[in-house]
């Protein structure tokens, strides 16, 4: 029984692991739609993994190891994948410049600084109210939900405008700078259950559905500018 309790939360970030391999597979292959099921799963598993841990109090620092490697999969490879996806169709020129390599591997960047990112954050003792810098959850939402628009809303051939191909690698390095920034942003974890001190948190909350409702897909990746916005707003509040 002992082993089921101090395993239980290992088990589902394994689950989440094991979603992120799948979502990334399906998404070489074109399959988005699959690839954003599996987005939810492994996002529906990263947060139930610390609560069980915390419910069943098997905190651990393999637990923690365990959380890293499989949010570098599900977090941190499918959204570099995803902009290697996105700057694909422009092959090796740039601006009109002929690139030494294949424009689509600068995606990779994105990855690396998840990497980072989650490395600097399991070294961070201040991030137990707030996060610094775009957590990898969030970044996969924000990159994938934009490829999600445009390829179930747009036309196949959207991606072959040279104004895309400036925006997605501005995109590319505005991402992986967000990741390692020292911009605080909103955790939605209660320091107490004082209004007052849940002001960002409800702001955010209001304001996410509002551009659910109002923008449906297409508010998916807004949802994630709002959050950096409404973080930067109340930054002063988040401690």
């Amino acid at each position: 029984m002992n082993f089921i309790k101090n395993n239980l939360a290992n088990a589902i970030t394994l689950g989440n692991l094991f979603s992120g391999c799948v979502g990334a597979v399906h998404l070489m292959n074109g399959d988005y739609e699959t690839t954003a099921i599996c987005i939810i799963l492994s996002l529906v598993l990263d947060f139930f993994d610390g609560f069980v841990a915390r419910a069943l109090k098997a905190n651990s620092d393999l637990g923690t190891q365990l959380d890293s490697l499989a949010d570098m999969v599900s977090f941190g490879l499918i959204p570099g994948l995803t902009m290697f996806k996105m700057l694909e169709p422009f092959g090796n020129e740039f601006l009109g410049i002929h690139l030494p390599f294949e424009i689509n591997y600068l995606g990779f960047l994105i990855t690396l600084f998840s990497c980072l990112r989650l490395a600097i954050f399991n070294l961070d003792e201040d991030q137990k109210y707030y996060f610094k810098g775009l957590n990898t959850p969030s970044n996969t939402i924000l990159i994938f939900g934009i490829y999600y628009f445009f390829k179930h809303e747009s036309s196949p051939r959207v991606f072959d405008s040279a104004i895309f191909e400036t925006a997605f690698v501005f995109l590319t390095f505005l991402s992986s700078w967000l990741l390692i920034s020292p911009i605080k942003m909103i955790a939605i974890k209660f320091k107490s259950m004082k209004l007052q001190d849940n002001y960002p948190k409800l702001a955010l909350l209001i304001g996410s559905i509002l551009i659910l409702i109002i923008f449906k897909t297409f508010g998916i990746p807004l949802v994630i500018l709002y959050y950096i916005f409404i973080s930067i707003v109340f930054r002063k509040l988040l401690n």
